[in-house]
């Protein structure tokens, strides 16, 4: 089984891996990162360099799939890891879909009602929208 478990610095997100490290041992996790242009733009003082701001995150993208490296082994889960660049809820349907996964299991940070509506919900897009089963774990 292939799981896909999209990763951010997040403590859903590491709920996610943890949750697919424990519930699917014999599971090969992917951690994806998606690294979206228009956040890395946002951080601090970095906007006004756009290749330098995308050069950190991928920098970031490193240490977060070390977090998941940790969890994985330390359930003795196999982990593979990959960083796209775009939307995270486009990418990560269209990565599911366009590799050989078999679920996603995916953190939520659980906003409801005002928050979710002007901030939008990337689990919520993923769950719409992923032609593979969704766990959603808070």
């Amino acid at each position: 089984m292939n799981i896909l478990v999209p990763i951010d610095d997040s403590d859903p997100a590491r709920a996610a891996i943890e949750h697919a490290a424990t519930t699917s041992p014999d599971a090969t996790i992917t951690a994806l990162h998606v690294l979206d242009p228009t956040m890395a733009m946002y951080r601090g003082d970095r906007s006004y360099n756009y290749e330098r701001a995308m050069q950190l995150e991928e920098e970031r993208s490193e240490t977060l799939f070390e977090t998941a490296r940790e969890i994985c082994d330390e359930h003795g889960v196999s982990l593979e890891t990959e960083t796209v660049v775009g939307r995270p809820a486009d990418r990560i349907v269209e990565f599911a879909a366009g590799n050989d996964v078999d679920r996603i299991v995916l953190g939520s940070h659980g906003r409801s009602g005002v928050s979710r509506i002007l901030l939008g919900s990337v689990a919520e897009r993923v769950v719409r929208r992923a032609s593979v089963p969704v766990t959603v774990v808070r």
